[in-house]
């Protein structure tokens, strides 16, 4: 095994998982990416071992602290680990974030689980060159229908790895469907966004069922439709919104495999110009669920305007006592910043807001807390006064 040398070392003893490019000694040009190297600081004590990248921004990523051999073993394990905890935290659940990255240890590597199906997808060089192993582990331990591999993020081009999707094991057909509350989910990973669905929202989406009984609202941004088919169960007349045909499709699916279909319209069209065309309060709730408006450090201002806009209108087109459930997804977003936007939001609607409670994502999202990296998701549930 190669042997590096890191100059600064203080983000490894804190316990992070990442090794930058500047904190590493001496030339990278020999190394393949995704190979596995140990790593050491100047005074040649062992750090850690991990596999590298000398063309990717995060240069090393770590796989453990002892000295042990990454190989078909070291992921029984680790996969292992990461079933078992959502069989202790998730008993009930038949759809889950079987494995999510740096918060199971296992950098680089996604894993879903849809009723029978498994979707799964390797974002870095070194997790790459494991997927073989990968499958069959998860093979073995889970016995599934369906192998889906969804390896078309864009992630994937920064690694040098080329963008690609296949089906390892089954077929597209049937389609999955999912339990989430009362409601049953058809799943679209093939073509739909990321792996198919939002599981990290699941939680929030079953908080704000239990404060809104009847009603009129939209769910914008809507995607398949969960966030408002969980209020039309209870007895809401909600609008879904959003600009992708096939999103809207599913979302009416979604619709008529709950019966739900009388208590919902569509509409295909851009948020941001449905939202200026309204001018009275007439909505007793809304959902804001957008899609990430910045995946880098230097659009954040742009991203603060259309945050602080959008939350602006909704709050100012909501019945005195209508409630907001916004969200946003990128870790570049703070807590604080996000709430720091809603509060100007809430200065240009002219509107008064109570908190009623603050989110983040489903347990099957955990957050490593020395990767602070892994807590993206924000989710407010607001009244408007």
């Amino acid at each position: 095994m190669e042997v590096l040398y890191l100059k600064k070392t203080s983000r490894i003893l804190n316990g992070h998982l990442w090794v930058f490019q500047n904190e590493i000694a001496g030339s990278l040009k020999k190394y393949e990416p995704g190979t596995i190297v140990e790593v050491r600081d100047k005074k040649d004590q062992f750090l850690a071992i991990g596999y590298i990248n000398p063309h990717s921004f995060i240069t090393i990523r770590l796989l453990t602290r002892r000295k042990e051999r990454i190989n078909r073993s070291f992921f029984e394990t680790r996969i292992k680990d990461a079933i078992s905890y959502r069989k202790r935290f998730l008993p009930e659940m038949d759809s889950c974030r079987l494995i999510y990255s740096e918060s199971d240890l296992l950098s680089g590597l996604i894993v879903d689980k849809y009723a029978d199906w498994l979707v799964i997808q390797t974002l870095t060089a070194g997790m790459d060159r494991f997927l073989p192993d990968i499958i069959d582990i998860l093979e073995t331990l889970i016995r599934p229908a369906t192998i889906f591999i969804k390896n078309d993020n864009p992630l994937r081009t920064l690694e040098g790895l080329e963008l690609k999707t296949e089906f390892v094991k089954g077929t597209v057909e049937p389609l999955p469907v999912i339990r989430e509350g009362n409601l049953y989910l058809k799943v679209d990973p093939v073509h739909g966004q990321k792996t198919g669905f939002f599981l990290d929202q699941r939680e929030n989406r079953l908080f704000l069922s239990g404060l809104i009984r009847g009603g009129k609202g939209l769910d914008l941004f809507c995607y398949s439709g969960a966030w408002g088919l969980q209020l039309a169960k209870n007895g809401a007349e909600v609008l879904f919104i959003d600009d992708s045909e096939k999103a809207l499709m599913m979302a009416k699916e979604n619709a008529e495999l709950n019966n739900l279909s009388k208590r919902c319209s569509f509409l295909k069209t851009d948020v941001f110009d449905y939202l200026t065309r309204i001018n009275q309060r007439e909505y007793d709730f809304i959902i804001l669920d957008p899609p990430a408006f910045v995946k880098s450090r230097s659009k954040i201002e742009e991203a603060i305007k259309g945050y602080r806009f959008i939350n602006s209108v909704c709050m100012s087109i909501l019945k005195r006592g209508g409630i907001l459930a916004t969200s946003s997804c990128s870790h570049h977003i703070s807590r604080e910043l996000f709430l720091d936007i809603l509060r100007q939001a809430s200065r240009g609607a002219g509107r008064t807001i109570k908190i009623i409670e603050f989110r983040s994502q489903a347990k099957d999202h955990p957050v490593l807390l020395q990767v602070p990296e892994t807590e993206y998701l924000k989710c407010a549930i607001l009244e408007v006064l």
